[in-house]
């Protein structure tokens, strides 16, 4: 960095323990740093967009004649280096038109908080969205809400899948349709009002019934993530087919949905994670009266398939971008009705597992 600086979401503070503090507590990314000499303090203070990290180690050295050149500098590049700081002058990168610079810099405050990638811009981030491409499977309630919010934050290019027509009882949370598209199918309404959410990006869509594993494979082809909103067949079927055909493509996935006040979602990867069946068979395993939640069913409001689209939606910005880094291989999720009720599980792959390790 030429010019770095503490970026705002960030702003230290120095505790009754002598200690400094760095990462906005919002974010839950806070840092504690032992600082007796106050010489990370001073170097924050001097952190501030106006001068170089050459300059700063070297007005360190002024200010504490006990640190030597590499000390000083070292503390510098410490600090440049934890994420904590960005570029001053930075602009957007190339990619970003002016239109979009302005329609997403509401993306860029929120990314440049939780992007902890030194020297990384968070412009980067949104670009590196734009030239996502992402499926998502079932327009339901689940469905209709993660591409919504896809569209919205800026993901280049979505395919909506569904074989359905809306109904009347779909209206209770079914983001993208109204009463006068009672009888039409939904992946052509899809397209068509998500286009309208944001034309900056392509949207297509198929009326289309998953019936196999080969079938999502086909899918997932030339994509960067899936999000699984279906929740056809009943159990375990549907995110047992996901997680073979495209760990084969090499395509990372999420999957939610809800049950009653139950609203999950899982991450995966592999091998960056376990598979979705590793981690089922150590949840069945656990707790053999429940396992993992089977989603879908009639019990659902506007609330709960909101937070299940956006969770969803969350898990593949993350998968495409890398912000927030978060490692896959996990279901986690939130009861509506106890909130001291959280859902959260993580288990290593199975010995010789073929999706975790191949066949």
């Amino acid at each position: 960095m030429r010019f770095p600086r503490v970026k705002a979401e960030h702003r230290p503070f120095r505790t009754t323990e002598g200690t400094v503090r760095i990462g906005g507590e919002i974010y839950g990314l806070a840092a504690e740093i032992d600082d007796p000499g106050g010489w990370v303090w001073a170097a924050l203070s001097l952190l501030d967009g106006r001068r170089g990290p050459e300059a700063v180690a070297a007005r360190l050295i002024v200010m504490f004649p006990e640190l030597s050149p590499d000390e000083a500098r070292g503390v510098v590049d410490d600090l440049v280096g934890s994420g904590y700081l960005e570029e001053a002058t930075a602009p957007p990168p190339r990619g970003l038109t002016p239109r979009e610079v302005d329609r997403y810099s509401r993306n860029q405050a929120f990314f440049r908080g939780v992007d902890l990638v030194p020297g990384h811009s968070a412009w980067e981030t949104q670009l590196a969205l734009k030239r996502a491409r992402v499926v998502v499977v079932g327009l339901g309630g689940t469905g209709t809400h993660a591409s919504w919010a896809l569209a919205a934050i800026g993901v280049g290019r979505l395919h909506c899948v569904d074989p359905d027509l809306v109904e009347l009882s779909n209206l209770n949370r079914q983001l993208l349709y109204t009463e006068a598209d009672v009888g039409r199918p939904k992946a052509d309404l899809a397209r068509e009002r998500l286009g309208e959410a944001n034309s900056d990006i392509v949207v297509t869509a198929a009326r289309h019934r998953v019936t196999g594993e080969a079938d999502l494979r086909s899918l997932v082809d030339g994509y960067d993530a899936l999000a699984l909103c279906a929740d056809e067949p009943r159990g375990e079927g549907i995110r047992v087919w996901a997680s073979r055909a495209c760990a084969a493509a090499r395509v990372p996935w999420a999957g939610g949905g809800y049950n009653g006040p139950l609203v999950t979602v899982g991450v995966f990867d592999p091998p960056h994670g376990a598979c979705y069946e590793c981690v089922a068979a150590a949840e069945h395993a656990h707790r053999p009266e429940g396992g993992i939640p089977d989603l879908g069913g009639p019990g659902v409001t506007g609330t709960s398939a909101g937070i299940s689209g956006h969770l969803v939606a969350q898990a593949i910005v993350s998968l495409v971008t890398g912000v927030p880094e978060v490692a896959p291989g996990y279901v986690h999720g939130i009861n509506l009705l106890s909130p001291d009720h959280h859902v959260y599980a993580r288990h290593p792959a199975r010995a010789g597992c073929p999706t975790c390790f191949g066949s």
